[in-house]
């Protein structure tokens, strides 16, 4: 069975298996502090145009977002995410663990808008009884969505205003920054991400390594006793340059933009080649992750020989489905999957017309 269920079945790029092998033998300082994750983050802030940025590897998306967010809030505070966020649906509650709430808003095709931070912010400091209610003290975004939908320069720049305005540093979480940043009708650059966010993520689990994210810490007053924050919370590896080599290859030649070029075009074939047949999406996503809307029946039979997520029902017996490719999606098996599906609509239309 082929799957397209995730980002990250596969293992790692060619050239970052090849360094890891190279290297292997070698010695390096621990916790972060070899020559490799030096030199990743100097090409980071290089990237970004931001020399004062600290650059911290951690394991894995989950742990990054707890991290940092456990490191910006106050006790009585919580963290402002759409209510599809990452954090707020497919993390086991990993904020709520470290003692904070995630104050959730409706989603808007999975994007936070400024103007509903705004009006929560606003409701919370009118209410007589603020106190007693968990205080709004950061805000959550994804970049891509769990829609696989973007932010783009005007939304940035617009929750930067607000959060601005109101005191609340912003996060954005960029565990498939690269495919965002790709993507079709894409206005954003790690520049501006870099100017607008205090904190964000450039994610390596998903997009061609083997595991890590780098958190990229851009305001001064966020970056103080960080370390400290990564070893309570478990996540100051011994072998941490094991993080910080692959990033320096990934970040080598264009790789990680290219690899994520690619799994975006094979991605927006297959949406493409669907609204041809007359397929219809739940969400206008530009990325790698798209969502199809299928009966349950040709959903059954999908399943028997694809891998993909189920999303949510809707009405009339009609499931969406999330297809996602990677750094590593062949293109023989998305066009062997859109064959597939042209055949089961075919034959789902021919019973229909009986």
């Amino acid at each position: 069975m082929i799957s397209f269920r995730n980002d990250y079945s596969e293992g790692a790029h060619e050239r970052v298996l090849e360094a890891l092998a190279c290297t292997n033998r070698l010695q390096h300082s621990g916790y972060g502090e070899d020559e490799h994750c030096r030199a990743a983050g100097d090409r980071i802030r290089t990237l970004i145009g931001q020399p004062g940025a600290a650059v911290h590897f951690l394991s894995g998306g989950t742990q990054a977002n707890m991290t940092v967010i456990a490191s910006i809030l106050r006790p009585h505070q919580g963290v402002v995410a759409a209510d599809t966020g990452h954090i707020a649906t497919h993390e086991t509650g990993a904020v709520e663990a470290t003692g904070h709430k995630v104050l959730t808003v409706s989603h808007h095709q999975g994007r936070l808008q400024a103007e509903d931070v705004h009006r929560l912010v606003e409701e919370h400091a009118a209410d007589s009884a603020f106190e007693h209610m968990v205080q709004p003290g950061m805000v959550y975004i994804s970049n891509t969505t769990e829609l696989g939908t973007l932010y783009t320069r005007d939304m940035l720049h617009a929750l930067h205003s607000v959060c601005r305005q109101k005191g609340l540093p912003l996060y954005l979480d960029g565990a498939r920054l690269g495919y965002a940043l790709t993507s079709e009708g894409n206005d954003l650059t790690l520049q501006d991400i870099a100017r607008c966010c205090d904190v964000f993520t450039l994610g390596l689990t998903k997009q061609g390594g083997l595991f890590g994210e780098a958190v990229v810490i851009v305001n001064p007053a966020l970056q103080k006793d960080f370390r400290y924050h990564i070893k309570q919370r478990g996540g100051m590896l011994a072998k941490g340059w094991l993080m910080g080599l692959q990033c320096e290859v990934l970040l080598q030649d264009d790789l990680y933009f290219k690899l994520a070029r690619r799994a975006v075009g094979l991605a927006l074939h297959i949406r493409d080649s669907l609204r041809g047949l007359g397929v219809a999406f739940l969400s206008d996503s530009p990325s790698n992750q798209q969502f199809p809307i299928f009966s349950q029946q040709v959903v059954d039979c999908l399943a028997q020989n694809w891998g993909f997520n189920l999303d949510q029902p809707l009405p009339g017996e009609r499931r969406a489905i999330r297809l996602c490719t990677s750094w590593a999606t062949r293109e023989e098996d998305v066009e062997a999957l859109i064959g597939d599906i042209r055949r089961l609509l075919a034959t789902e239309g021919a019973g229909a017309a009986r």
